[in-house]
């Protein structure tokens, strides 16, 4: 990853982990359900953007990379390894 991408990706991250612990903390003091359900679905929100910002960077560099070197056996496998990850983040 590049730095700026990496740095917003530990910004993010450190963010999610205070949600985390904000949500460890929701159940340990028994808290509202629903209140609970609604801080799930922020946290996995934000994952979604780290994925989201990590995605962008390896498309903006390995696989433009693997583009611009000419290699077709380089650009299949980057487009498989895309569509495996593609898939994996849709289910």
């Amino acid at each position: 990853m590049h730095d700026a991408a990496r740095q917003k990706v530990i910004q993010r991250l450190k963010r999610i982990e205070g949600q985390v612990g904000g949500l460890l903390r929701m159940v340990d003091d028994n808290r509202y359900c629903i209140d609970m359900l609604t801080q799930i679905s922020a946290v996995r929100a934000a994952l979604h953007k780290v994925e989201e910002e990590i995605l962008r960077d390896h498309l903006s560099h390995c696989v433009a990379d693997a583009f611009s070197s000419g290699s077709a056996t380089d650009q299949r496998h980057k487009v498989e390894e895309l569509v495996q990850t593609l898939g994996r983040m849709t289910r």
